[in-house]
């Protein structure tokens, strides 16, 4: 319970909340540069493994709704019809959210159940089954669901899933990182960094640091930050639409699951949220869809951030046909960013040519929060031993560079 105070005000952390020596002459076992999604639970984990840690933050708050991981609600699911390969890490992370749960006397993971909705033979559909069979999770068939559209699509629903709290869960982990000892300054972001014999000396927008290791996990920004290194990755606007549908109760989530529909027309998944109060889940009070697709890239410190009628009422009439509650009467608009690599799997490996000193960790947009803790450990772990303690050698980059 060591860290409920801090859900009791906004989070702002800076230097003097940490009692350690002058940040400038202090060499760092571990600078992590962006304390978002990944970069606060690799903080927390390091932080508690022993590590003197410093953090970077790019914005004047953790969380914040400049990058991805804002929203209120993340879909988390085992069956993953992305690629089995993520399943043990989904495991890892099932257990490490409880387990932060725990600690924390706060409630992070919702089991409200997912309902998937494809044609026959669709590739989420099909990967949904294999991923089931393959790693025992339970999967039903259903016949039918009265909230959707009646059509040809098959139904399956997977009872272990359901959503997690990304803002709470982020203010979490950074609030721990620091308890543990590590430092979190906000507003300062990573511009350079030298490779020497004494360490990683780090340049930041204020200051110049010196780290044995250096994660960088910026989310958005890191194509921007590691320019030279032409990461794979596209970052394009996605947009959230909240809803208050009329007899609000029969989607509460005791009474809803989450929802994920793929049709044979469009690619891309429409997915959804029950019914949230914004008292109890911090955000809009309401029903939140959206459409997980492709999108115009756009430049994370130059995106658009205003939302048009014209958009919401587009995304709404393409989801309606589906699942006509999506007509309710609209509450909120908001955007956020996606970063994502042409397979849209994840970047988790040591830079090239750093002697595996420098780690890099992206392209999670559209999939990635449910592993925000095991993501974050594993990081921490390959800080501390250089080693990848889960089977992740599919997520790294030498696949873009063969």
């Amino acid at each position: 319970m060591y860290l409920l105070f801090l859900l009791m005000s906004n989070f702002h952390i800076e230097e003097r909340t940490n009692t350690m020596a002058d940040p400038r002459t202090t060499k760092y076992d571990l600078i992590i540069a962006g304390a978002g999604s990944m970069g606060a639970a690799a903080a927390y984990y390091a932080a508690r493994s022993g590590l003197t840690v410093l953090a970077l933050e790019k914005f004047s708050s953790v969380p914040h709704d400049h990058g991805s991981h804002a929203g209120q609600s993340r879909i988390i699911r085992k069956a993953y019809f992305e690629d089995p390969g993520y399943v043990p890490l989904l495991r890892t992370a099932y257990d490490l959210w409880a387990e932060l749960e725990s600690l924390t006397g706060q409630q992070l993971f919702v089991r409200n159940g997912l309902m998937y909705s494809a044609p026959p033979g669709h590739a989420v559909i099909e990967g949904v089954k294999q991923a089931a069979s393959l790693n025992s999770i339970p999967v039903k068939q259903v016949s039918s669901f009265s909230h959707f559209i009646p059509c040809n699509n098959e139904l399956l629903f997977e009872p272990d899933a359901g959503f997690v709290l990304p803002e709470r869960a982020i203010t979490l982990f950074a609030a721990g990182a620091v308890t543990e000892g590590a430092r979190l300054h906000m507003e300062e972001s990573l511009v350079s960094w030298k490779q020497e014999k004494k360490g990683i000396t780090v340049f930041t927008d204020k200051d110049k640091y010196l780290a044995d290791k250096l994660i960088i996990c910026s989310g958005a920004w890191m194509k921007k930050i590691l320019e030279e290194q032409q990461l794979p990755l596209t970052i394009t606007r996605q947009l959230l639409v909240w809803v208050d549908p009329v007899n609000p109760e029969q989607f509460f989530p005791e009474n809803f699951p989450c929802w994920m529909i793929a049709t044979g027309e469009m690619a891309g998944v429409y997915y959804g949220f029950p019914y949230l109060d914004g008292k109890k889940y911090p955000g809009p009070t309401g029903m939140k869809f959206a459409w997980h697709q492709a999108a115009v890239e756009t430049d994370p410190d130059k995106v658009n951030r205003k939302v048009s009628k014209e958009e919401i009422d587009a995304l709404i009439e393409q989801v309606a046909v589906y699942f006509p509650a999506s007509r309710a009467n609209v509450v909120a608009a908001k955007t956020c960013l996606y970063s994502n690599t042409p397979d849209e799997n994840f970047i988790i490996d040591h830079l090239p040519g750093t002697e595996e000193k420098v780690i890099i960790a992206c392209g999670f947009s559209g999939h990635g929060f449910k592993f925000a803790p095991a993501i974050g450990k594993l990081l921490a772990d390959m800080a501390i031993n250089g080693k990848k303690e889960q089977a992740i050698d599919f997520l790294g980059l030498g696949r873009f560079r063969q």
